[in-house]
């Protein structure tokens, strides 16, 4: 399979590497340098973006009417996603999105789901959240976070809205979710879920080794949109919505 990649900082190449191992070729390579509209993406199969949130509507706009099939793994940009949803079925292209591409994380929402299910209406227990990341992360929470988040809500309605404290935990009332998000040097990420009562605490957690899960994550996603049509997420490629 040819692969472009849209984005080519650390993370691009950590893909490159993976896409490589898993007998893919790298066709094309855009960054600040190399604009996507003088790239030559003929002989691609599928892109893969990893760049900013004010860029991602752009280039999944311009990947669709390529007809090019495209995995986006940048965060923050889902607010828009009923014009995006728009336009690939305008085009109809091909979109598969997460707010994290590994496979653990991707289990760990699932369980998130569960536990949250299973706490609600029990007297006595808190939940809150903590999320760890690398000084270079742009969005606060991360976007795994927000999942995470959105996950408890959803299955859980002890709860119907999340409160963001930066580097410190917030003040929350009465169905608010506390988020805390840290940023520190070289955590590729962790995500911490607790539900405490004054009898005893219940706590899940993801921690990511480094970034090779979500390159790995990101190139199967790839593997799997080859050749097919419409909008996705990786819980379609692993099948975990049992």
């Amino acid at each position: 399979m040819n692969i472009a990649l849209i984005g080519y900082g650390k993370m691009g190449k950590v893909i490159e590497e993976i896409a490589a191992e898993r007998g893919h070729a790298i066709v094309a390579r855009i960054n600040s340098t190399t604009p996507l509209a003088d790239a030559d993406l003929s002989s691609a199969d599928v892109a893969i973006e990893f760049t900013r949130p004010e860029l991602a509507v752009e280039h999944i706009t311009f990947c669709a009417q390529m007809q090019l099939p495209v995995v986006v793994g940048t965060t923050a940009w889902t607010d828009k996603l009923l014009d995006v949803e728009r336009i690939i079925s305008q085009c109809n292209g091909s979109l598969l999105h997460a707010s994290n591409f590994s496979i653990g994380v991707n289990i760990f929402f699932e369980i998130n789901k569960r536990l949250a299910s299973l706490i609600e209406g029990q007297i006595g227990y808190k939940a809150s959240m903590e999320e760890i990341h690398h000084l270079q992360k742009i969005d606060t929470p991360s976007g795994t976070a927000i999942t995470l988040a959105n996950g408890i809500l959803e299955n859980n309605h002890d709860y119907f809205s999340w409160v963001l404290g930066e580097e410190k935990e917030p003040h929350t009332n009465e169905g608010q979710l506390g988020v805390t998000s840290y940023r520190q040097p070289d955590v590729p990420g962790t995500h911490i879920i607790r539900y405490s009562s004054s009898i005893d605490t219940i706590t899940i957690s993801h921690e990511a080794h480094n970034r090779k899960g979500f390159a790995l994550g990101s190139v199967i996603a790839a593997e799997w949109l080859f050749n097919k049509k419409g909008i996705f997420t990786m819980s379609d490629v692993l099948n975990l919505e049992k």
